[in-house]
């Protein structure tokens, strides 16, 4: 089974605090991290956290307010510091571009290693080996992106009575039918695996919303995830502010993640003005119980459902 875990780098927004440091995420799976969203000084927080940055195969980045993009430039020149020779590809909505260009002509610069950006909009499907990304605008005034990392089907559970009624030995047998592989026994039957096989499960998703307004739209994208990381700078005494700078308070990241009928939602992108985040906690839970408004360097590992 391939481990899947949410590292919570930067949990803050628009600028860092003591507690919390800005905008960043990241997913590892197996031996690969995939960040989205990179805040000023996010690669320190790697150095203070149990993951290597030399690991980062994929950022997403969600919008170009500072927050969530300023840690880029250092990122990537300190990854040519420490020998980087794989490739590093970054996906941001329109402008990624000339935004990379940017960062790879500051200063006395040439990237040793490649660096490839890809334009990202709605509704766009990125396909990768057991797992894809898709994206959803949001409504936050410039151009943002929401995305969700979601594992492929896995076969369904495997019938191990039912399989050896049909005459299938233990062994490598059963191994090549649980990987959807035929098999032919000695006497020439043909086994498919759909004759061993239950229905086909759901691979794990987590979505990731970026900068928003609530947005309904919000619902159907996070629909079943095992885990929604939702924006809520703002509690809900602050909600005309919240509105007015394209933001969601926790109360309406609950409604939302209570209507997509999610595992769990973690709020992010706290407002620097929340010594104490529990507030934002309390407001949530009476909505959506099973929330957290987790900390700097908190792991969360996201396990198969059965």
């Amino acid at each position: 089974m391939t481990q899947l875990k949410i590292i919570f780098l930067g949990t803050g927004g628009s600028w860092p605090t003591v507690k919390r440091n800005v905008s960043s995420i990241a997913i590892k799976r197996g031996g690969e991290i995939i960040l989205f969203d990179c805040g000023e000084g996010t690669q320190r927080q790697f150095q203070k956290s149990n993951l290597s940055y030399m690991q980062i195969k994929k950022i997403f980045i969600t919008h170009y307010h500072g927050d969530h993009f300023l840690g880029l430039p250092g990122l990537i020149q300190t990854m040519q510091l420490n020998d980087r020779k794989e490739p590093l590809h970054i996906y941001g909505p329109k402008g990624i571009d000339s935004l990379i260009n940017s960062i790879l002509n500051l200063g006395y610069f040439k990237p040793s290693y490649p660096i490839y950006a890809h334009e990202v909009k709605d509704a766009d499907l990125i396909q990768f080996d057991e797992y894809h990304v898709k994206a959803a605008s949001v409504d936050h005034g410039v151009p943002a992106i929401a995305y969700y990392l979601e594992e492929e089907m896995r076969p369904g559970r495997f019938n191990k009575p039912k399989a050896l009624e049909l005459g299938v030995p233990e062994g490598p047998l059963f191994s090549r039918l649980q990987k959807g592989i035929s098999i032919t026994l000695k006497a020439g039957r043909v086994i498919t695996p759909d004759m061993v096989l239950g229905p086909p499960r759901r691979g794990r998703k987590i979505v990731i919303s970026g900068d928003t307004r609530p947005i309904d739209k919000m619902v159907s994208f996070a629909r079943y995830a095992d885990a929604l990381i939702h924006e809520a700078t703002f509690a809900s005494d602050l909600k005309d502010i919240s509105f007015e700078y394209g933001h969601t308070t926790a109360e309406e990241a609950a409604e939302i993640a209570k209507k997509a009928e999610v595992d769990r939602l973690f709020l992010v992108h706290i407002s620097p003005r929340y010594i104490d985040s529990k507030v934002l906690e309390r407001e949530a839970r009476q909505i959506f119980p099973n929330t957290i408004v987790p900390k700097d360097f908190q792991e969360v590992d996201i396990p198969l459902k059965r």
